[in-house]
């Protein structure tokens, strides 16, 4: 940066305003020297080095090529003012002096000023650091004096000059101080702009929000579509609305995911825990597996439903004292799969659906089952399952819609949109078809040994078609997997421990993007190359794969184990931060898109 100091440049406005109050200036008459052979410039005893603000007005300027300023053409023999502002009191604020007067911006060089003097001697130097002094305000408000100027009195406000002896009196430079609450006009209109700034990028940042949830591409607002135009009109009372209801712009899955990130770690992982109890009532043990351990869903089997008033009781005791809403299930399929048999009536399998040869009766006991549920508080049904009978296996006996992919999808599917259309979720199972086996899984794991080709056409074909049903009612809320192998597929992992199965096919080939539950772990069907494997492992395992929950562990220390076994996955690494979120979020999810929750963002 350059050090030389900056000259003071010219002022030839016609318009000064007038001096400070208090302000005493030098000048005096002269005529302009010649240009053409200036006096060599000298640094001049009179120029002080000016510390106090100023208030300046706008100035009019020349400038040549290269920047510097030049000062106007000057007939010779014009009277100027040497000063850098007029005197005070010589004009009426409003009033513009004559055109004969002009200031320069500098005084005189020192040479020449001795010489227009008749003197060789040059005045005494005023002393420096002369406290500015503030006027008061009757000197503020009083007219200043006329100053005497190199012998000639400034025109009084007719006009005349007044002639008086030549006389140089040399004072200190005094500037009045600005007076108390005197604004700055710079200032305030810097202010001003820096606050419509902000409003202009808050409102545009609402914009580009409410639009970009509403998934559009262009401006939200019908607006011009002038590249130029900066401003945006105000929003409109349905832009308003919208903003205000922001869970109307986002999906289930984007709301609950607000949830999750917002959750501790063990809220987390326990809301990914489908848990069992064995006692007959809401024990201890059961209110800490809800208010502890957090757990996300509770499965009830028929000697803990001994009576409709004792089953609401428990189930009523357990949503009170969950943080959360919970998924109450239990698997009331018919026929030998029959929980509630404690406090309503037989009911009809599924292959007595079947045999019957109408789908409406099929829609009717959808109906039914899901009012029983729902009188007792149950939301979740695990049923119906759509394996299609291959074999008469000892798990199969009743359990399913015929013997074909066909039959089973024209008797499952209205039974599936009733139960949901009267609010019960529904859980189709056991993924990816156990209709060929011949063992049970809660004894030992089945081996199906068909082609790829033949499990797609056939035990395949029913999952596939409810998952990409048009009709949203017959759309599962879950997917259950079970413990089968089909090396034709995967020839090491139990299905729903592998990620053939439960991320290939069942995510990215079928696209179901719903929750999964794992069938219960503690079966003996849960093995890996013939050994057996502890459930708090297989819970892992079935993450990584891809479930979602975890049904199995029975009472406190159970969950506890399974609970610790997924922090140590999480911490060396074996299982993924994101994987834990994805599945969390998807089982909160599943709770607001049936209602269990409201699907509104977390309240702070």
């Amino acid at each position: 940066m350059s050090t030389d100091k900056q000259e003071p440049r010219l002022d030839t406005t016609e318009g000064h305003s007038p001096a400070a109050p208090g302000t005493q200036s030098y000048s005096t008459p002269t005529t302009l020297p010649d240009r053409s052979n200036p006096a060599p410039k000298q640094e001049s005893p009179f120029q002080e080095e000016d510390t106090q603000p100023r208030l300046r007005t706008q100035r009019q300027q020349t400038t040549d090529k290269r920047g510097k300023i030049e000062p106007p053409a000057v007939s010779p023999g014009s009277q100027v003012w040497i000063d850098n502002q007029l005197p005070t009191g010589l004009l009426d604020e409003d009033e513009a002096p004559p055109s004969r007067w002009f200031k320069l911006s500098r005084p005189m060089p020192t040479l020449k000023y001795k010489q227009e003097q008749g003197s060789d001697k040059l005045p005494a130097t005023p002393e420096k650091n002369v406290a500015p002094t503030s006027p008061q305000p009757e000197e503020m408000l009083a007219p200043a004096p006329m100053p005497i100027l190199g012998g000639l009195e400034l025109p009084s406000p007719d006009r005349t000059p007044v002639a008086t002896p030549k006389k140089l009196e040399v004072t200190p430079q005094v500037f009045a101080k600005r007076p108390k609450g005197h604004s700055r006009p710079q200032h305030l209109r810097l202010l001003i702009s820096v606050i419509l700034l902000a409003l202009i990028v808050l409102t545009g940042g609402s914009f580009t929000l409410m639009h970009l949830l509403a998934g559009g591409t262009t401006n939200p607002l019908d607006t011009t579509n002038d590249p130029s135009t900066f401003a945006q009109t105000s929003l409109n009372a349905r832009q308003i609305d919208e903003l205000h209801h922001l869970s109307t712009r986002m999906s289930a899955k984007q709301l609950a995911g607000l949830y999750v990130a917002r959750m501790s770690l063990d809220e987390e992982i326990g809301q990914i825990i489908m848990v069992e109890y064995d006692d007959t009532y809401y024990s201890d043990d059961l209110n800490r597996m809800l208010t502890e351990l957090h757990a996300g869903g509770v499965i009830m089997y028929e000697f803990q439903m001994q009576t409709a008033a004792q089953t609401k009781g428990d189930i009523s005791s357990m949503q009170q004292h969950a943080k959360l809403p919970l998924l109450i299930s239990t698997d009331e399929e018919g026929g030998i799969v029959h929980r509630l048999i404690n406090i309503y009536p037989p009911r009809p399998s599924a292959l007595d659906i079947y045999n019957t040869g109408d789908p409406q009766v099929a829609a009717q006991q959808g109906h039914k089952v899901a009012q029983d549920l729902l009188a007792l508080g149950i939301n979740t049904n695990l049923a119906p399952s759509v394996d299609v009978a291959l074999v008469q296996g000892p798990g199969q006996a009743t359990r399913t819609f015929g013997y074909t992919a066909d039959s089973v999808i024209n008797f499952a599917g209205p039974y599936i949109r009733s139960m949901q259309q009267d609010g019960v979720i529904a859980c189709i199972k056991h993924f990816p078809g156990m209709g060929a086996a011949e063992i049970d899984p809660h004894k030992g794991l089945p081996v199906v040994n068909r082609t790829k080709e033949q499990l797609y056409q056939t035990e395949l074909a029913p999952f596939k078609h409810f998952i990409q049903a048009k009709d949203k009612l017959e759309n599962p809320g879950m997917v259950m997997p079970t413990d089968i192998l089909m090396p034709a597929i995967d020839p090491v992992y139990p299905a729903e421990l592998s990620h053939t199965f439960m991320t290939d096919i069942l995510r990215k080939e079928l696209g179901y993007d719903g929750m999964t539950l794992t069938d219960a772990l503690y079966m003996q069907g849960v093995t890996i190359n013939g050994q057996p494997i502890s459930m708090a492992q297989a819970g892992v395992m079935a993450l990584q794969a891809g479930n979602d929950m975890l049904l199995g562990p029975t009472g406190y220390v159970q969950t506890l184990d399974m609970v610790n076994a997924i922090k140590a996955a999480l911490q060396d690494g074996t299982l993924s931060k994101a994987r834990l979120n994805e599945a969390a979020t998807r089982v909160i999810a599943l709770k607001m898109q049936r209602h269990l929750m409201p699907a509104v963002p977390p309240q702070i």
